[in-house]
């Protein structure tokens, strides 16, 4: 079965809990949306957590103070989640200065295979249809599948720069 991308689920939290033992313990999920207060360790907390992820597109609701809305998408296998990817609608200042329109991850156990180029390509192919005519991505410099993965995807190195999480290569895609 090929791989799909689904808004997030608690269906899927036996499976994205064992996603998280993988990476390990404080890893930062890249395009998760997790924040420090989050609940993804009960039932009912991983929920609330899944169904705040879902609302963050609605643009009739305004976002959190400091967040934009953002559209994330779990890439999924056989009922198996792989990965995430997030496209932020716009940028704010720190997402201009670090983070970028677009943020993923895949689980150790699924890298390697495509997935985030695959999953990165569709939601260009999203963010276009938003509207968007050009998006940032950024990744750490040591951080070489990211950056093949971008450019793979038309990425263009704008530059590296000390940003408030440490230095970022930035990528810019016109759409």
């Amino acid at each position: 079965m090929s791989p799909i991308l689904l808004p997030p689920t608690p269906d899927l939290r036996a499976s994205w809990l064992q996603a998280r033992e993988e990476v390990g313990p404080g890893v930062h999920l890249h395009g998760a949306g997790l924040r420090e207060h989050d609940d993804v360790d009960t039932p009912a907390g991983f929920a609330a957590w899944t169904a705040r992820l879902r609302s963050c597109a609605d643009t009739s609701v305004p976002p959190a103070p400091g967040w934009v809305h953002s559209t994330y998408r779990w890439i999924v296998e056989n009922d198996t989640y792989l990965g995430t990817i997030d496209l932020r609608h716009e940028l704010n200042d720190f997402l201009l200065e670090a983070g970028g329109h677009i943020g993923y991850s895949i689980r150790p156990s699924a890298r390697r295979r495509g997935l985030a180029t695959w999953a990165l390509a569709r939601t260009l192919e999203r963010a276009h249809a938003m509207g968007l005519d050009r998006v940032l991505l950024t990744c750490d410099p040591d951080n070489t599948a990211s950056g093949a993965t971008i450019e793979r995807n038309g990425g263009r190195l704008e530059d590296t720069r000390d940003t408030v999480l440490g230095p970022k290569r930035r990528y810019w895609i016109t759409l």
